[in-house]
């Protein structure tokens, strides 16, 4: 730790240099279990230094995502819970990097505060690390930014960054995707990271004691609502590997009519049998609290998929048998058919 950089000036303005080392002290516990073949330097530099690995490639092709927490945030907050969020920051970005078939290599975080204070910003970057290690990603740099007067005190906003490669003639890009061909759905663990605006309007949950044992979700409804996203890289790269995926939907806002869509090509569209998706509680707890039209609920939230590939019929079966070998209760929620439209739920 650097004993010599402290500023009573700054330090008067609300901004503790000190705070800042001991937060990187405490956390390079967590950073050391995400370390991979290709880090190439220590946390505390002035860039994160990664050398991948091109061998059997043709044609490498770098692929990156960054995304943040959103108000979901706002949850951690209300149950002093800090260690999960991390995940999720991670969830968002990996998650989108796979549907282009890409293995996420490397990640950074950037965490902006009210205030500093160490042991929270170690519990927010071990949810991180966690999140890297699930998804075989090194985390090689990250920022902590305290702005004082900017956030209250005890609040803090979350986002990453996450590279990824792919040979270029493995890119899924669903040029190959005809009507026949089979939607399989990748359950969710809850709300994921999206949403979180609506949910916070319907359950009030600033003067409501989220806290509160609720019999449906079998838990109080904060711990439901802070369920970590899945990351579904490691079962992702796995059915890859041994089946011609054509097309991946990272499911996250806008729900199945916004997500679904953007793996479809012109021409073709998603038919999903909507009694087919195995709906979780907590997203029957929403509508019927906010008594929410069940379109609104599909064209906001995961629903219980979060996320949806598409296969060759004749895949579909050992597709399914892949993800479960790998821990995903997949099953099959629609089909490709010839139409205008992008998705219809039937």
């Amino acid at each position: 730790m650097n004993t010599n950089s402290r500023s009573e000036a700054y330090a008067k303005a609300g901004v503790d240099i000190t705070a800042g080392y001991k937060s990187v002290e405490l956390m390079k516990k967590h950073i050391e279990r995400t370390k991979t073949k290709g880090v190439f330097s220590d946390v505390g530099g002035f860039g994160g230094l990664f050398a991948p690995d091109l061998t059997g490639m043709k044609k490498p092709v770098l692929v990156s995502g960054t995304d943040g927490v959103g108000t979901k945030l706002k949850i951690a907050f209300l149950m002093d819970k800090h260690d999960t969020v991390g995940i999720d920051c991670v969830a968002m970005c990996v998650n989108d990097v796979i549907c282009c078939g890409a293995k996420p290599l490397f990640f950074l975080d950037y965490i902006a505060c009210g205030k500093n204070v160490p042991e929270r910003i170690a519990d927010i970057v071990k949810g991180v690390c966690d999140g890297c290690v699930m998804s075989d990603a090194a985390l090689i740099g990250g920022e902590t930014a305290e702005m004082p007067g900017f956030y209250p005190e005890d609040e803090y906003d979350l986002a990453g960054y996450c590279t990824g490669i792919v040979d270029s003639e493995k890119i899924i890009d669903n040029k190959k995707m005809k009507a026949g061909d089979i939607v399989i759905a990748l359950p969710s663990s809850g709300v994921h990271s999206n949403g979180f605006s609506l949910v916070r309007k319907v359950f009030d949950v600033e003067k409501n004691d989220i806290k509160k044992y609720i019999p449906e979700l079998s838990r109080s409804l904060g711990e439901a609502l802070l369920e970590p996203t899945v990351i579904y890289v490691k079962p992702v790269l796995a059915l890859l590997s041994q089946v011609k995926v054509k097309g991946i939907s990272h499911i996250t806002g806008g729900g199945f009519y916004e997500n679904i869509p953007r793996s479809i090509p012109e021409g073709l569209c998603a038919s999903i049998e909507e009694k087919a998706v195995k709906i979780l509680p907590i997203f029957d707890l929403i509508e019927k609290t906010g008594r929410i039209d069940r379109r609104d609920m599909f064209n906001t939230f995961n629903m219980g998929v979060g996320m949806s590939v598409t296969v060759a019929k004749q895949d579909a079966d050992r597709s399914i048998g892949i993800l479960r070998e790998n821990g995903v209760n997949a099953y099959v929620i629609g089909e490709i058919v010839k139409s205008d439209e992008k998705i219809v739920l039937r």
